[in-house]
């Protein structure tokens, strides 16, 4: 329980704008309270942030600048941020954003009750989540911290993903949040989160899948008894969708890969949602858990302090107009078991009447041209008809035993009669030329003349034929099928030689080996952080391994550190300031806000010190 001094703050008005009606709850950084917007007269959320994040001077630049980021998103599954502030002088104070006012509950509420979501609800559920999270990719922002209790539904059950930029400026503190805090952002990490990697939009898109699967078996994926065993279990295993998902399962599947390169983003997990849709029912109402406000009630420990209003059970397919994916009802496929009893009731039928009347029957002939023998016989089976090849031809553009005519082609044919067929030997044949004495690219155009292609390249060294020489063919001296694939001997000239790896070696010891072994050598002096000492070998280019003989090798020999300071580049568009960036050996590691805006601010600061080649993040706004 939370002491109830926190609801002695009630009436309490921030910036002369937001008065405090009613402790809502606590959370690992921040308390939560219902107020009222007394300039636009509605009601808002209000989260302040613990105070001990208003010491902390690089959090609060960072709150500054995500607070005015996740503010420009307009979405209807994103809760909005309306305002943000820093507030002073009491005991509840520090930084606080104003939310959109939700009354449904959260994820994590639901969950906690007992219930377990269909897969048509998941479907649902995960499509309006993901609609969210595109929308926000789009502009530059990685949400990085998605989980049950930070996808809340409003009394209409739509559902909007919340706490859009403050996961990160937290993140980045220096004040620590209590242990549980860190443990529940564990169990919905990413691999490279839990590698401790840089994350891009595909993280989240793998939290929402962790989310949907706990949503519907109870079970978190790889949750162990430890952060440290659910982290490990993370980053060596992909997530592979459980039966219990049903239609969804390829879909989690392909949002849980391992490596984010492999991984759906938010939009291709849309559409494979979407596909999903088309085999599933529709989904029943969804129990949402909402909770009203007592502005006279004692304050106490909610799991989800930024969601208030009274229980209500609405269906979860009205959340929303942009909701694109439409659940058919499952459709009987009655068809086929009425049309077989029906065809063979008929052909019994047929075959009684044949008899009785001593008629053998007639069918259409089939049209086999361009099948295959075996599909050929295959369809002439099916109406009695008997085939017999009467001939074989060479033919460009056909495979062997692929019917050229048949005989007849038309008409009417009686039961058991044969239709004679005419069949493709394959294409033409055409000697395989004498390539000796060709380049690679000689002996691809010979072919090519002659009809025949390239097959398998097999590269050897060889000490007497130039490189890129054929030094043999197979097959020779016999006939191929126009199309058929010659395979080649390619000489690749001389065995080479081993460079050594020289980095951390003084110059003149380098410089030394590689001329006695034929290499040329030409020295580059460059700065170096990674090695500091000057006259040490930074790197070499080529790089270490084998190396044509008699080459020139670049070695880059260090001048000690160089830091550059970062430039000013407010103002100016995205492209410009990442071009002006690394011209000065800096490279940009993330863009935050529209992409298309101007540059407001840079972290580093314009002027900073540092490192040649650090990174450096853009905020923008329109």
């Amino acid at each position: 329980m939370v002491v109830s001094r926190i609801g002695d703050f009630v009436g309490r008005v921030l910036g002369d704008r937001y008065r405090l009606l009613a402790p809502l709850g606590t959370g690992g950084s921040a308390h939560v309270f219902l107020a009222e917007d007394v300039r636009l007269r509605r009601r808002v959320a209000v989260k302040i942030l613990h105070a001990a994040l208003a010491d902390d001077e690089a959090f609060l630049r960072r709150f500054r600048l995500e607070a005015q980021a996740a503010a420009g998103l307009n979405h209807t599954h994103i809760m909005r941020v309306y305002d943000w502030g820093e507030d002073g002088g009491e005991e509840l104070s520090g930084p606080y954003l104003v939310l959109e006012y939700l009354a449904g509950g959260s994820l994590r509420d639901l969950l906690d009750r007992g219930h377990r979501l269909s897969t048509s609800q998941a479907l649902l559920v995960g499509l309006e989540a993901a609609k969210g999270l595109d929308h926000a990719h789009r502009r530059g922002l990685v949400h990085r911290d998605i989980k049950p209790a930070n996808l809340l539904f409003d009394d209409e059950a739509r559902l909007c993903v919340a706490d859009f930029g403050v996961a990160r400026a937290i993140a980045e503190a220096a004040w620590t949040e209590p242990t549980g805090a860190v443990i529940g952002t564990a169990r919905y990490a990413s691999p490279e989160q839990a590698r401790g990697a840089s994350v891009d939009g595909r993280a989240d898109v793998y939290a929402l899948a962790l989310v949907l699967v706990e949503a519907v078996t109870g079970r978190v994926p790889f949750a162990a008894d430890t952060t440290i065993a659910t982290l490990m279990g993370r980053a060596e295993n992909p997530l592979v969708g459980p039966p219990e998902m049903g239609p969804l399962a390829p879909a989690i599947t392909a949002a849980g890969a391992v490596d984010p390169a492999e991984r759906l983003d938010a939009a291709g997990f849309i559409a494979a949602l979407d596909r999903a849709a088309r085999d599933l029912d529709s989904p029943a109402p969804l129990p949402l858990a909402g909770h009203a406000p007592d502005v006279d009630a004692t304050f106490v420990e909610d799991r989800d302090p930024t969601v208030v209003g009274p229980v209500a059970t609405v269906a979860v397919a009205a959340a929303g107009p942009d909701t694109v994916a439409t659940v058919r009802p499952h459709r009987r496929r009655w068809g086929w078991a009425l049309l077989v009893p029906a065809l063979v009731a008929l052909i019994v039928a047929g075959a009684v009447y044949a008899k009785q009347s001593a008629l053998v029957p007639s069918h259409p002939v089939p049209d086999l041209q361009g099948k295959t023998l075996i599909d050929a016989r295959r369809i002439a089976a099916t109406r009695k008809f008997n085939v017999r090849v009467v001939d074989r031809q060479y033919r460009d553009g056909t495979l062997p035993d692929q019917v050229l005519t048949q005989d007849p082609s038309l008409g009417q044919l009686k039961e058991h009669h044969t239709i004679q067929l005419v069949l493709s030997r394959g294409p033409t044949p055409v000697a395989v030329p004498d390539l000796s004495a060709k380049t690679e690219e000689q002996a691809a155009a010979v072919l090519r003349a002659a009809g025949l292609l390239v097959g398998k390249i097999d590269r050897r060294y060889n000490e007497t034929v130039a490189k890129g020489t054929i030094v043999d063919w197979s097959p020779k001296g016999r006939e191929l099928p126009k199309g058929s694939g010659v395979d080649l001997i390619v000489s690749n000239g001389s065995k080479p030689v081993v460079l050594s790896d020289w980095k951390g070696k003084p110059f003149d010891e380098a410089k030394r080996a590689m001329e006695s072994v034929g290499f040329k050598v030409q020295r580059k002096d460059v700065y170096s952080d990674a090695f500091p000492t000057v006259g040490t070998v930074v790197s070499t280019a080529p790089g270490p391994g084998e190396v044509a003989r008699g080459a020139t090798v670049v070695v880059n020999v260090s001048k000690g550190p160089e830091s550059v300071a970062v430039p000013n580049v407010v103002d100016k568009s995205v492209e410009n300031a990442t071009s002006i960036l690394e011209g000065e050996g800096l490279t940009v590691t993330g863009v935050f806000g529209p992409p298309r805006g101007r540059v407001f601010q840079t972290l580093p600061l314009a002027g900073a010190k540092v490192k040649r080649g650090a990174g450096v993040d853009l905020y923008t706004r329109r």
